[in-house]
């Protein structure tokens, strides 16, 4: 935290007051700290609620400290005169404000019996999450909030956030409050890219974490989407097959090579013929979690959001995971 943050007492973890992995800075394999653990931004909100219920589920999970921010911001006043001067200053109502928010989500994790840290941040709240998730395992926020994290048009915080956190970033929507979490595998999507194989690594340490099969996916382009761009090109179907065979080969390999990595953990795979971002919006209804890349195969690979991963974030039913490159 920066000296603009405010912090409340910590709440150690009661279920086992030996084991101190929570509280110990963990460095990833990049050399970052992750000392945050699972990082959750909370602005009160429903959705917030339930990213914070999520953020404490994969804490435990993950045997780390859960974090919970919330951002707060102090507006430039101009008074016309000294008798609209308010009798609390806004930086001290914005802090009580804030405090208040924090209060609200100590009391929904009254019952997690892990270690919690609540910090109130001066400034945007996309700004001080991207800052914070440097020192973050994972990042959760929910679809929408009252204008704070995701209250702005889904697309403006929830898709600014994933491209540009430094850890992954799981978005929760509203559809998860009706189902249960804890069912379904964990979904990764995979094209081939780079940014698909980290991906699928961050997919298989999460199904580990959660003792549940990952389900490997990639999705193939119908040849009809073809055949409207490029109408001399012959896309029969011994040549769509063929393809699909490939790639069924091809992600039966890799998955032999994470198997190996990850022994014990259950994984399948299929190639499917469709929209990606249909089938893959589909996916969500019964996955654990969809895990994505920030971006593959497309056109412009430089775009920092997909348009694959921005569709099914807008589409989805279940919470998405989007994993930086």
């Amino acid at each position: 935290m920066n000296a603009d943050s405010h912090r409340i007492p910590t709440r150690q973890a009661a279920a086992n007051p030996t084991d101190d992995r929570a509280a110990d800075p963990r460095p990833d394999e990049s050399g970052l700290n992750r000392e945050l653990g699972v990082l959750v931004g909370f602005d009160g909100s429903e959705l917030a609620a339930l990213a914070l219920r999520y953020g404490a589920a994969e804490a435990l999970h993950r045997g780390v400290q859960l974090t919970v921010v919330t951002a707060f911001t102090m507006p430039l006043m101009i008074y016309p005169n000294m008798a609209s001067i308010p009798s609390e200053p806004e930086d001290e109502a914005a802090m009580r404000g804030a405090e208040k928010l924090l209060a609200e989500a100590a009391d929904l994790l009254r019952d997690h019996p892990g270690q919690v840290t609540y910090a109130a941040e001066s400034g945007d709240a996309a700004g001080v999450l991207v800052r914070l998730s440097s020192n973050a395992e994972v990042l959760i926020v929910g679809a929408r909030g009252r204008g704070g994290f995701i209250g702005r048009m889904l697309g403006s915080v929830s898709t600014a956030l994933p491209p540009h956190s430094h850890c992954p970033t799981i978005v929760v929507p509203k559809h998860s409050a009706r189902r249960e979490d804890s069912s379904g595998s964990v979904v990764v999507a995979v094209d081939g890219s780079e940014a698909a194989r980290i991906a699928m690594f961050t997919a298989a340490e999460v199904a580990s974490s959660r003792q549940t099969g990952l389900e490997i996916v990639s999705v193939l382009p119908a040849g009809e989407e073809w055949l409207y761009w490029y109408p001399d090109l012959e896309v029969g179907g011994d040549v769509a097959d063929r393809r699909q065979k490939q790639l069924e080969t091809a992600l039966s390999t890799e998955a032999d090579a994470l198997g190996e990595q990850f022994p014990g953990l259950p994984i399948s795979t299929s190639v499917v013929v469709g929209d990606a971002v249909s089938m893959l919006s589909e996916a969500t209804k019964r996955a654990q979690l969809t895990v994505l890349g920030t971006r593959g195969r497309g056109a412009v690979k430089s775009a920092l959001l997909g348009s694959v991963s921005r569709g099914v974030l807008h589409h989805a039913e279940g919470p998405v995971m989007i994993v930086p490159s």
